[in-house]
This record gives structure tokens, C-alpha cells and sequence, in this order.
């Protein structure tokens, strides 16, 4: 668990699901929109109901970032791969996908984990970009396109 400037980062559970689903609806309505046509909008809201959320909850190892408690934040790692990377629009450009981010990386290196890798949005790609991450190719699905990217961690040395 992290903290700082009132803002907790923790393991989500299921009964964050409903919050974790208003965040993710709320960015991409607001924030991807402006990069993607409405119908992939559409489609990726419909993947993130708060019973999907909680099904990805018990299947990947998933954080929220809590401030004044309402879940601002979240990110998520399954095996090597980072997932559902999301910051409330109220709350982005303030570092937390960042915070974010640095918990899931930690916990890849905690697990031996060399190499990262995730599928950005066109939204999200300079923000992964700035973290180390560098694109591997671009993948469309219908009218979604995508960036692969991967990140080589450095481990920590034990002394």
C-alpha cells in the first residue's frame, strides 16, 4: 500500500469493481474520445460493467489510487502484461498514472518479471512513452487502433 498527498494505492477487490467501472466509462468517454470514432467507444464501454470489472479483478492482480475515498485511479498486471490503465479526467496530468504504473512495475520486478509489455491507446501512447516504454507495432481492430509496447525492467540488486 502507497500513500501520499492523501492518496492511497491499494489492492482493488471486488467490491471496488463499481467505482474502477465509473473511472475507466469516464475516460474513455471523455479523454480516448477525442482520439477514437464513437463506435469504438461504444464497444470498449461495454467491456468494463462493473460485473466485468469484477471479473478482472479475480483474475489479474489489480490497484486502485483512492483520494477522499473515491477511486481516482487504476492499473492492473496479468503475468508480463500491463492492463486497463486508467485516470479519472478530473485527476490526469497530476502523475497518478505514473504512481500507477510504478506500483505495477514494482510488483513485476517483485515476481522476476524482465519485461513488460501493454497495448496503448493513441491517447495513451506519449504518456507510455515518457514512462520507457517503446512501441513494437500498431494492430487494428476494426477502427481501433493500437500500439504494442514493451519496457525491459531493470532488476533490483540484492546485496
Amino acid at each position: 500500500m502507497t500513500t501520499n498527498h492523501a492518496i492511497e494505492i491499494k489492492c482493488a477487490t471486488e467490491g471496488d469493481a463499481e467505482g474502477i467501472s465509473r473511472i475507466v466509462i469516464r475516460a474513455l468517454r471523455e479523454t480516448n474520445a477525442k482520439d477514437y470514432p464513437p463506435e469504438v467507444i461504444s464497444a470498449l464501454v461495454s467491456n468494463f460493467s462493473p460485473e466485468r470489472v469484477a471479473c478482472l479483478i479475480a483474475n489479474r492482480q489489480v490497484y486502485v489510487a483512492i483520494a477522499h475515498g473515491m477511486i481516482i485511479g487504476t492499473a492492473s498486471l496479468q503475468g508480463s502484461v500491463v492492463r486497463t490503465v486508467f485516470v479519472d479526467p478530473d485527476h490526469q496530468g497530476k502523475g497518478m498514472g505514473a504512481r500507477l504504473m510504478d506500483v505495477v512495475e514494482s510488483l513485476a520486478r517483485a515476481r522476476s518479471i524482465t519485461r513488460l509489455s501493454l497495448r496503448s491507446s493513441i491517447t495513451a501512447h506519449g504518456f507510455y512513452k515518457k514512462l520507457g516504454y517503446v512501441p513494437i507495432r500498431e494492430e487494428l481492430h476494426g477502427r481501433e487502433r493500437t500500439i504494442i509496447m514493451e519496457k525491459h525492467l531493470a532488476q533490483y540488486q540484492v546485496a
